[in-house]
C-alpha cells in the first residue's frame, strides 16, 4: 500500500502500460471479426461504420482506465480499510460500517440506473425507480452486513444462502411474475463492478485482520449480494399488490352504494 500521493503516481504509472496492452489484446478478436464480416457480409454504410468505430475506441479507453483505477487504487484501499476497522478494540463496529457502505455503494452502480429507468418506462411508472433503488440499497445493506457476522464469526455461507433462496423461491408464488422477474434482473446487476472490486476486498481485508480463513469466510459476499435483492424487490411486490388490492377494494365500495340506491334516484335537497 503506497504510503503517500508520490508513490502511489508512481504505482499509477508503472501499471497502466500494462493494462494498455491486456485490453488491446482482449478486444482485438472482436475488432478483427467484426472487420472480416464488414468486409464479407456487413457492408455497412461509413457513419454507422464510424459510431461503431468510436464505440469501441470508449470502450478501449474505458476498461484501461477502471482497470488500472480498480486494481491499483480501489481494491487496495477496500483490503486496507477493512484491516483498519477490523483492527479497531471493538471489531463488531465492522458490522454498521459494513452495512453502510453496502447501502450507498449500489448508488455507484450505473447498471442499477439502467434498470431502473428501463422497469419505470416499461410499467409506465406503476414501478416507481426509486422505490426500486431503496429496496436494492437495503438488500445489499442486509447482504453486506450478514458478510460482516461471517467474517467476525465464521459461520458457513450454506446457512444465510439455502434459507435465503428458499424464501426467495417461495415469495415467487405470491407476488406479480413481473416483480419476480425483476428481482432475479437485479441480483445480478446489484452485484457489479463496485462489489467486486470494493466490497471483497473489504472483506479480505477484515478477515485478515480478524484471523480467519479467508476463501471460507470472505469469498462469498458476491454471492449475499446477489441474493438479497431477490427477496427485497419481491417484498416490494408485495406491498405494491397489497395496495393495488387495497385502492380495488376502495374503488368498489361507492360503486355497491350507486347498485344500491340505483341510477334513477334522484335527492333533492
Amino acid at each position: 500500500m503506497p504510503i503517500n500521493s508520490v508513490e502511489l503516481w508512481q504505482h499509477f504509472a508503472e501499471s497502466f502500460p500494462e493494462y494498455i496492452k491486456e485490453i488491446a489484446v482482449s478486444l482485438l478478436p472482436i475488432a478483427a471479426f467484426f472487420g472480416a464480416f464488414q468486409v464479407i457480409s456487413l457492408k455497412l454504410k461509413k457513419k454507422t461504420l464510424y459510431k461503431i468505430l468510436i464505440g469501441i475506441a470508449d470502450t478501449y479507453i474505458g476498461l484501461v482506465l477502471f482497470l488500472t483505477g480498480a486494481n491499483v487504487g480501489f481494491m487496495p484501499a477496500g483490503n486496507y480499510l477493512g484491516q483498519m476497522i477490523a483492527d479497531l478494540p471493538y471489531c463488531f463496529i465492522l458490522i454498521p460500517i459494513g452495512m453502510i457502505i453496502g447501502f450507498f455503494i449500489v448508488k455507484a452502480e450505473s447498471a442499477v440506473y439502467v434498470l431502473m429507468e428501463q422497469v419505470e418506462e416499461i410499467t409506465s411508472g406503476a414501478i416507481s425507480g426509486k422505490a426500486m433503488g431503496l429496496s436494492m440499497s437495503l438488500g445489499v445493506a442486509a447482504s453486506v452486513g450478514i458478510a460482516m457476522i461471517r467474517v467476525l464469526t465464521g459461520i458457513s455461507i450454506l446457512w444465510f444462502i439455502v434459507p435465503g433462496y428458499i424464501i426467495a423461491i417461495c415469495l415467487s408464488f405470491f407476488v406479480p411474475k413481473i416483480f419476480t422477474a425483476i428481482a432475479f434482473d437485479s441480483g445480478g446487476v446489484a452485484s457489479g463492478p463496485m462489489t467486486a472490486t470494493f466490497l471483497l476486498p473489504f472483506a479480505m481485508g477484515a478477515c485478515q485482520a480478524v484471523g480467519g480463513n479467508i476463501v471460507r469466510d470472505a469469498f462469498g459476499i458476491a454471492a449475499m449480494v446477489a441474493m438479497t435483492p431477490l427477496i427485497a424487490i419481491q417484498i416490494l411486490g408485495a406491498v405494491y399488490k397489497y395496495k393495488s388490492r387495497a385502492a380495488e377494494m376502495a374503488e368498489a365500495v361507492p360503486a355497491a352504494y350507486l347498485d344500491q340506491w340505483g341510477e334513477d334516484d334522484i335527492i333533492e335537497l
